[in-house]
């Protein structure tokens, strides 16, 4: 059956949603699904933005073809190659053999490396090119490494409706709603929204504030991204989010504890510190252990945060696995400008603190607070003082 949702007296929405994927790239864990969205734009000549990922092929053929109601298909806008968007083009030039594929150079490219072969219908365009529909015109506008090489975007300049590739989108299935402002978005999908972006984008924040400052210029009434709801009221809030998470800079004023820990002595004392923290009026402390926490979300709540306190077992003379693997994802992923304590275990040889602070070095504007806290095997209760100390140079910075 045709799932198929009109978004406007043109445009129709003709994605599907998948909550059978457990893991995004097969990396990422998606417990609320994600949503593989595209778009057919009804006018003299008809265009589809995109297709979807194969595994949601079949729903998503019968969308385009109720959406079509039996007229031909003249173009199909390509934003961005990766499967989970592009995996069905092929198949679907089968069945509309007259449709010509839009898209960029480099995307042209990526067709035939991914099947082989090219289509026979291909308009390359460039940064400012436009497309008339009749009464719609489309301008395209270059989006690279955002988050691939070959990204573009689409402005409607008919309805200003920006197709925005996979920019202010987010993990998380719709569930018959596809518009923000018919979800308690904040409350509900902020957390998928920041952890997509920061672990799928955050690494290009220099190319998100062009594309910002492209998007700046427009007059966007509507945003249609590649994953998530449709954004059609309080535009300007989540731009903003994008804005902040693009250049780096805390969400929230706040402290954030990730321990690792392998018996419990290192998590003890890191949670004896969210304590004195409490005391010091500091609120919304959030702790997480690094090796149940996916890094993911590990990595959303670092972006989000100013402060983080890193606190590692010495492992095998290194940093204890599951904190090395998210210090590295973090550098990988440009993570900067934000204050950091550190707390290091060891029973014989404690080195963490020494390479956890290595690693901060190589990362940008990362101010280090405090003297680290080195435990032998356990806190020591004359270490209250140690642990008390941290507390006031965390506490005096916020």
């Amino acid at each position: 059956m045709q799932n198929t949702h009109p978004i406007s007296q043109d445009l129709v929405y003709v994605g599907v949603s998948d909550r059978r994927t457990a893991l995004f790239e097969n990396v990422y864990p998606i417990p609320r699904g994600v949503s593989y969205n595209s778009y057919v734009l009804l006018d003299e000549k008809a265009a589809l933005f995109d297709t979807t990922d194969a595994s949601v092929a079949s729903q998503f053929f019968e969308n385009v073809q109720a959406a079509l109601a039996s007229r031909p298909l003249d173009y199909v806008v390509v934003h961005h190659m990766e499967p989970d968007h592009a995996a069905t083009l092929m198949d679907l030039l089968l069945r509309y053999p007259e449709a010509t594929v839009v898209c960029t150079a480099k995307a042209a490219q990526m067709i035939e490396q991914f099947f082989g072969s090219k289509p026979e219908k291909v308009q390359v365009v460039k940064e400012g090119d436009s497309l008339s529909l009749g009464r719609h015109n489309l301008v395209f506008t270059m989006a690279p490494m955002v988050h691939w090489p070959e990204v573009m975007m689409t402005y409607d300049t008919t309805d200003k409706v920006l197709f925005s590739a996979d920019a202010f989108g987010t993990f998380g299935a719709l569930s018959g709603n596809i518009f923000a402002d018919e979800m308690d978005f904040e409350r509900e999908w902020i957390d998928d929204a920041r952890r997509y972006f920061t672990n799928i984008v955050g690494k290009y924040g220099v190319q998100v504030q062009n594309v910002l400052k492209k998007a700046a210029a427009l007059d966007i009434k509507m945003i249609c991204p590649l994953h998530g709801p449709v954004w059609r009221s309080n535009l300007e809030w989540f731009i903003g989010k994008h804005d902040l998470w693009s250049r780096y800079e805390p969400e929230d004023r706040g402290v954030v504890i990730i321990y690792g820990s392998i018996y419990g002595h290192t998590e003890a004392a890191a949670m004896r510190l969210g304590t004195l923290l409490a005391q010091r009026g500091i609120k919304n402390i959030k702790a997480y252990d690094a090796s149940r926490t996916h890094v993911s979300e590990l990595v959303s709540e670092c972006f989000r945060a100013s402060h983080v306190v890193f606190a590692s077992s010495t492992y095998n003379n290194g940093i204890f696995t599951p904190m090395e693997n998210l210090l590295l994802d973090l550098k990988a992923h440009t993570w900067q400008r934000r204050t950091v304590a550190l707390i290091e275990n060891g029973s014989w040889a404690a080195q963490s603190g020494k390479l956890m602070r290595a690693e901060m070095e190589q990362m940008k504007d990362i101010t280090i607070v405090g003297e680290t806290v080195s435990l032998k095997s356990a806190a020591q209760p004359s270490q209250e003082e140690q642990l008390a100390a941290l507390a006031d140079a965390i506490a005096a910075t916020l």
